[in-house]
């Protein structure tokens, strides 16, 4: 208990608070680094016959389903989920959950968690990338270019300044990471989605024309001038950079842990061996 005291017009004030400590048992708080390893859900996947995906509170169920016995290991596993989380106290947001059924001829069965049946969704955001049930990442590429567009235009409207000291560092940090975040998975890789490719890179275009001495500039000696690659060869460069085993025996010297005697951060950082 913690008392306060005070003089108001003359009277004194005695206010009291009263402190309960109690036991946190569950919880995790968001934002920190550490979160995601905290939050260890155990035992969810223990049991199962279908591929549990989890990441933080990110948890996908997925399985073929070519026969019947397909479907029900789908639902006994979510039937299992159900168990699982009533013994550990933990409720599941039925709201958030869904179906997404991919592949042709997909007989689109209906699956229940708990007492109520799960709706069927034909897109689903995956930790950033926006996966549809045809594998198709067109809608993903045009919301990458729209995002970016209006990052732009922000800087446009609130940075005064248009030098390259100014407006490349910015466009580095806030505009480049949204074009290249998991390329890998959904780039365009047919010739057919080439307009996605020029849709995305039509950004970095108008990115590079408004640094100040560069507008005259076409867009390769606009890239030159700024040591950037374009989209196309920057997923190039990062595919041909993939560590093999050819020459090194399972990657071994590809990486090494690194000692270092600093207070902040860890011990387990790593860097780069020579190759």
């Amino acid at each position: 208990m913690r008392i306060e005291e005070g003089v108001y017009n003359g009277f004194l004030i005695f206010s009291a608070f009263y402190i309960l400590w109690k036991p946190v048992t569950s919880g995790v708080p968001q934002g920190p680094v550490l979160g995601p390893i905290l939050f260890n859900i155990r035992g969810i996947d223990s049991g199962t016959e279908c591929t549990l995906s989890k990441f933080a509170e990110d948890t996908k169920l997925c399985g073929v389903v070519d026969t019947l016995y397909g479907r029900d290991a789908i639902q006994r596993a979510l039937d299992r989920l159900e168990r699982w989380a009533c013994v550990n106290l933990i409720k599941f947001n039925q709201a958030k959950y869904n179906v997404q059924h991919m592949g042709h001829g997909n007989p689109r069965h209906k699956y229940r968690l708990g007492g109520e049946w799960l709706e069927s969704s034909p897109e689903e955001k995956d930790l950033g990338v926006l996966v549809d049930e045809k594998l198709d990442m067109r809608w993903q590429c045009v919301l990458a270019a729209q995002k970016v567009n209006r990052i732009l235009g922000c800087i446009k409207r609130s940075v005064a300044s248009r030098s390259r000291e100014v407006i490349l560092p910015l466009y580095s940090a806030l505009i480049r990471p949204h074009l290249e975040y998991c390329v890998q998975l959904w780039s365009p890789q047919h010739r057919k989605d080439r307009d996605l490719l020029d849709l995305l890179e039509q950004v970095q275009q108008r990115s590079t024309k408004i640094i100040r001495g560069l507008e005259h500039f076409s867009f390769e000696d606009r890239l030159i001038e700024l040591g950037l690659f374009s989209l196309e060869k920057k997923k190039l460069r990062g595919a041909l950079q993939q560590p093999s085993s050819t020459y090194r025996r399972d990657g071994e010297g590809l990486f090494m842990r690194e000692c270092s005697d600093r207070m902040r951060g860890n011990g387990f950082k790593l860097k780069r061996g020579e190759i």
